[in-house]
């Protein structure tokens, strides 16, 4: 037996000793997951710094602060969530009551991503906890710094029955979807998240996918164009754009194109410097494998700002393309890097049959006055979640659920979304014995016929 198989069945014993299923002991761990978070903080910033050189203000901004929000959350509403919630009891069902009850699916795999490394393992891990759940967690082999931090925090927190934390690469990935699992929660790109499906199928796991996809940015010419640039700019190179939600390409009204690129030249100057490279809070990009294949999709275009890296620091400057089109290369796959192609649009049916002609992004992010304009997206265009003049900020909360659409994803969490993935509803009636009423028993006549009719009517 394989010690990722020994990791899978200690968990089934302890599920089913029946440890994770009260109120208090889930409050317990969640509580002892975030005094372990709050207590290496310190080694989680130098884990950040170290593989995606993240500042400590961004990495409290985009992965511990958020992981923590998400956690005192979950224990402010758990109590609520874990409640029995009743049902209206159809009149043909008379007398009886109904009612919906939460149970944990039961072990389940968490697999993160490279690009925000400690928030997209932990925020779902802690709705799995949450909802009663034993948890194998697989960070990604990419952050290996944020792996063992990770592995140390979750060690000194919870007992490994409940959270066993499994290291590594490829191999390892390959032998944890080679296991049965109750549930799976994927993050990650559409490649391994066709493998994942694909494995999940063999055992009819249950999964939620959270992927990604070329996100568009509408702009048009009622937007308040500094504003909308301000906010794109951070949106877009926050992380040095390795964020799945980052706004992928911009479709421009043509009036305001030169006007919007001007203002996105100034707050990249401004937020970032004018060596964005010389900058030490300026993330790097992961690998070598991600820098060149970042720098060979600005082979042949052309840059209106930046358009040049570091392969010895592992950066490039924040880039933005203009004169692009549908067919560059630019165009042809996510860019997850920090480089904004823009391209022009007339009308704005021009930019829906765009976006709609391509497969389903996991944002959008539309700038404009008009609300006519808002409706007619929101109406017309089909995506995970976005942003009206703004971007990004959508995810950042626990009160709306986070997940995508069609290509970009499947599922959703966050907040009490989490909780409703990680758990199977029951439906229950509960008939009382004191009446039965006979019409549903045999022999079936005219008139038992008449009055199934006026009750199910």
């Amino acid at each position: 037996m394989t010690e990722i198989e020994k990791i899978v069945k200690r968990q089934r014993r302890y599920f089913a000793s029946g440890k994770t299923k009260s109120y208090a002991f889930r409050m317990h761990a969640l509580t002892e997951l975030e005094n372990s978070i709050r207590f290496h903080e310190k080694e989680l910033n130098e884990a950040l710094k170290k593989d995606l050189n993240k500042s400590r203000m961004e990495s409290y901004m985009t992965e511990t602060g958020m992981v923590l929000s998400e956690i005192s959350y979950l224990k402010k509403h758990l109590a609520g969530w874990m409640r029995e919630k009743p049902v209206l009891t159809p009149l043909a069902q008379f007398h009886g009551r109904s009612f919906e009850v939460k149970e944990p699916y039961g072990v389940v795999l968490v697999m993160a991503p490279w690009n925000y490394p400690f928030m997209l393992l932990m925020e779902p891990l802690a709705g799995a906890i949450a909802a009663g759940n034993c948890v194998v967690a697989k960070p990604s082999a990419y952050s290996p710094n944020v792996s063992a931090v990770i592995a140390m925090i979750i060690r000194e927190a919870l007992p490994a029955g409940l959270v066993e934390v499994v290291e590594g690469g490829r191999a390892e990935n390959q032998e944890l979807l080679d296991q049965k699992f109750d549930y799976i929660f994927f993050t990650g790109g559409v490649k391994v998240g066709q493998l994942v499906l694909e494995k999940a199928s063999a055992h009819l796991t249950p999964v939620t996918l959270e992927l990604g996809g070329k996100s568009p940015c509408i702009v048009d010419q009622t937007a308040n164009i500094r504003l909308a640039a301000k906010r794109i700019v951070f949106g877009k190179y926050l992380n040095a754009g390795q964020t799945c939600v980052a706004p992928d390409y911009i479709l421009v009204q043509e009036s305001v194109k030169d006007e919007l690129v001007k203002y996105l030249k100034f707050y990249i100057s401004v937020m970032l410097g004018e060596r964005p490279l010389k900058n030490p809070d300026y993330p790097k990009i992961i690998n070598e494998k991600h820098f060149d294949r970042l720098m060979g999709l600005l082979e042949g275009e052309k840059a209106a700002v930046g358009g040049k890296g570091s392969r010895s620091q592992l950066k490039i400057e924040p880039t933005v393309l203009v004169d692009v089109t549908a067919d560059s290369p630019v165009m042809q796959e996510e860019i997850f890097g920090p480089v904004l192609p823009v391209l022009t649009y007339r009308y704005l049916s021009n930019a829906e049959a765009f976006i709609n002609a391509r497969p389903k992004p996991l944002a959008l992010y539309l700038f404009t006055k008009n609300k006519k304009t808002e409706k007619r997206i929101l109406k017309n265009v089909s995506f995970g979640g976005g942003c009206i003049n703004d971007t990004i900020i959508h995810l950042a909360t626990s009160r709306m659920g986070f997940g995508g659409v069609g290509g970009s994803g499947m599922g959703s969490y966050h907040g009490k979304y989490s909780f409703q993935t990680f758990s199977h509803t029951k439906s229950i009636v509960k008939k009382y014995c004191w009446m039965d009423l006979p019409m549903r028993y045999h022999p079936y006549t005219f008139w038992k016929e008449l009055l199934v009719r006026m009750f199910m009517g």
